[in-house]
């Protein structure tokens, strides 16, 4: 998955990034309170991306 399609999705979902770490943004639900970092890689692992997405749903 392309990392832009993944950031589209996770801010669709009310996510926010709330820093930027040396190789990593962290993005954050504010409703849950739940943060995962999200590599600054073009493309990222289909699993991977799943993951976050699922960490980051409400």
């Amino acid at each position: 998955m392309k990392r832009v399609d993944l950031i589209r999705q996770i801010e669709g979902n009310g996510g926010m990034l709330i820093r930027h770490g040396h190789r990593h943004d962290w993005y954050q639900n504010p409703r849950t309170g739940v943060c995962q970092p999200v590599p600054r890689h073009r493309e990222i692992n289909e699993n991977l991306a799943r993951h976050i997405l699922r960490m980051l749903e409400d």
